[in-house]
């Protein structure tokens, strides 16, 4: 199993992605603070992971969902759900993702 904790920024929601693979589908169990991304989470329980790494012949689902419930261009979320999806599939090493931000007073 993977894990994935997504800290989505100033909102303050926090998302957990617990991704299973059964070799061909990765399961996903998403829990959330955020109302949007229970929405997301009850649509998209399943995927196929090679579909979701690429988007040559179709967008990934999880980005499908993100543009449909976030209310938020920005939300690292859906990505966050491909990052586990990879990793449980053993497409990519587990390894952290950051967004350092900061802005200067000029």
């Amino acid at each position: 199993m993977t894990r994935a904790e997504i800290n989505a920024g100033i909102c303050g929601f926090k998302t957990v992605v617990h991704a299973t693979t059964d070799g061909s589908l990765v399961n996903l169990e998403i829990e959330s603070d955020c109302k949007a991304i229970q929405k997301l989470a009850a649509e998209l329980t399943q995927v196929e992971p090679f579909k979701e790494i690429s988007t040559r012949r179709s967008m990934p689902r999880s980005l499908e969902m993100g543009v449909k419930y976030c209310t938020h261009a920005a939300c690292p979320v859906p990505v966050g759900i491909i990052k586990a999806v990879e990793v449980e599939a053993r497409l990519a090493l587990p390894s952290d993702v950051t967004i350092k931000i900061s802005k200067s007073e000029e």
